[in-house]
């Protein structure tokens, strides 16, 4: 089955980019907007609304498949690529990539996304965002022309299993919405309720707000959760606790340790909790601190995110024991060629791995990582596109119930 054609569009995601390096310079909240001016290169506000590039491949028996290429909220920090403005890169797809895809075959997927992932511009690689949404539309051509499901070709192609049941689901939630978090206990979501830290000014004086806000989330599960619902409690922090403890590394350890007991009988997963200035000191700062955990008898899992953007990076603190987890957020490592071969790596090396990605991301995305989900077995995935939980609850659960239906319908 050949590639006969290639159409693009340019869409809505399913929610906003934000200059990080602004936000925490300014910190000036006005309901959704962030007052004063951007400071990363790309932006035109330090938020505003993200954008999707759609490419759809036109096969031989005139069928059309689509991938979408997305990036992450907070783009060009952190080792990230700059924000994805996909009018800029129309000129380069209709010039080199629709050639290239073009007459390809599409009975198999592993060499064409590789290729693709490495092409080069310039002496670059593609932008992480074309990368994305390209293989996203190679493996659903291949899955098509084999009649197979997306989570099979992957199976068969990288020798894996498919799964026989859904993947635990992080839900991502606002973190004032009460009613979204009862929402979200009453459908048992596996872990919850991520609820973003963005800023020192955040969590209250000595954290104070973080640590009544986790332990809030313990009361509420304990009031209307089912009987025997044990959910795993995660909150993403995105260094605003290295914001406030600075190089007190002591003081953080004890007060992490401290929040562990807070949430008890729970689980406790912390991400992010530094972004240090490069990635060898996220790295050093990462070690000291899981050691320092360890002495405190503390068993917290702390997960790896920024600084920890490719599949090399990945491989890299795989190496250096830095974390517990790791979020492979899926637009970051471009090719989802690098996304399932970094949750085999994680898996093949005892190193426990959310298959994520940003609310920044589109249905079909989603729909994208529930099959390489499925067929590589990540410790959880993370809900999207959006922050409603919802919709990311409903679009993934379904996809991989349905997948799992038509499989043991084949079977």
């Amino acid at each position: 089955m050949k590639i006969k054609d290639v159409i693009y569009s340019v869409g809505r995601s399913g929610y906003f980019n934000k200059d990080l390096v602004a936000v925490k310079a300014h910190g000036r909240n006005n309901g959704s907007f962030v007052e004063g001016a951007p400071i990363t290169p790309g932006y035109k506000a330090i938020v505003q609304p993200g954008a999707i590039l759609s490419v759809m491949l036109v096969l031989e028996d005139e069928s059309i498949v689509v991938g979408e290429c997305a990036d992450v909220i907070f783009s060009g920090v952190a080792g990230r690529d700059p924000l994805f403005v996909p009018e800029q890169h129309l000129p380069f797809m209709e010039s080199t990539v629709r050639p290239w895809l073009v007459g390809r075959d599409a009975k198999t997927f592993r060499a064409h996304a590789n290729e693709i992932d490495s092409m080069q511009a310039d002496g670059r690689r593609l932008h992480t965002s074309l990368r994305y949404g390209i293989t996203q539309a190679l493996l659903a051509a291949t899955a098509h022309a084999n009649r197979k499901t997306a989570a099979e070709i992957i199976a068969a192609e990288y020798g894996s299993t498919v799964g026989t049941k859904p993947v635990d689901l992080l839900a991502s939630c606002h973190r004032g919405d009460n009613l979204q978090l009862d929402r979200v206990i009453m459908k048992q979501a596996a872990v919850l309720p991520h609820a973003s830290f963005t800023m020192a000014v955040d969590l209250g004086p000595n954290a104070i707000v973080l640590t009544e806000y986790a332990r809030s989330i313990v009361k509420r599960i304990k009031e209307v959760g089912a009987p025997g619902y044990k959910p795993r409690i995660h909150l993403d922090l995105y260094g605003t606790l290295g914001d406030l403890f600075g190089d007190n590394l002591e003081g953080l350890a004890d007060y992490l340790a401290g929040l562990e007991k807070d949430v008890a009988p729970f689980d406790l997963l912390i991400e992010s909790p530094v972004i240090a200035p490069t990635q060898a000191e996220q790295i050093v700062i990462f070690k000291k601190l899981k050691t320092l955990l360890a002495a405190r008898g503390a068993r917290l899992g702390l997960i790896a995110d920024e600084w920890c953007n490719t599949l090399e990076d990945i491989r890299l603190f795989i190496e250096a024991g830095a974390s517990d987890y790791v979020q492979i957020k899926a637009p970051d490592l471009g090719g989802i060629n690098n996304t399932i071969e970094a949750v085999l790596f994680c898996k093949a090396n005892g190193m426990g791995c959310c298959l994520g990605g940003t609310a920044n991301e589109t249905d079909l995305s989603a729909r994208i990582t529930a099959q390489m989900a499925l067929a590589t077995g990540p410790d959880f995935i993370l809900s999207k596109p959006g922050i409603g939980a919802d919709e990311g609850i409903m679009i993934l659960t379904n996809e991989m119930l349905r997948t799992l239906a038509i499989i043991k319908h084949r079977a």
